[in-house]
């Protein structure tokens, strides 16, 4: 049964291997295509708020300039949000990619170490074993 579950772990480990660089390379077009679809997002936000701006602009002539500065602020904060927005996506997005890239990996070390670990509590079993019967032969022989 265990040789089976380390034979397991070891395919998926080379399979792994093998298709990592094509997972990598994935990721970085999957990267790309995200930044481009954000810009895109943010360049048709902007372009409707100067349409808007710009539709506002012939009845803004008879305000003051203080209306102006405070119009085009919010026009930033709007473009500031919606940019943190996406850069906590952005986030999200590389914390799956490297749990997605690394999680194969840390399967494999925890086998790794489990089988040494075993190993070794057999070692001190069969240590313990011998102890005892070398001390109960000292005992029938007394």
């Amino acid at each position: 049964m265990k040789s089976k579950f380390v034979q397991f772990f070891t395919v998926c480990f080379v399979t792994f291997v093998v298709l990592s660089p094509a997972l990598v390379v994935f990721s970085i077009i999957w990267e790309r295509h995200t930044e481009l679809v954000q810009i895109r997002a943010l360049n048709c936000e902007i372009n409707r708020s100067r349409e808007h701006s710009v539709q506002l602009a012939p009845m803004q002539k008879s305000k003051n300039s203080y209306s102006d500065k405070s119009q085009t602020q919010l026009f930033d904060t709007k473009f500031t949000n919606q940019s943190l927005t996406s850069l906590e996506n952005h986030q999200i997005v590389k914390i799956l990619q490297f749990l997605f890239l690394f999680f194969p990996i840390l399967i494999g070390v925890f086998v790794i170490l489990y089988d040494r670990y075993l190993i070794y509590r057999t070692v001190t079993f069969q240590q313990q074993v011998e102890m005892l019967e070398r001390i109960w032969q000292q005992n029938i022989e007394q």
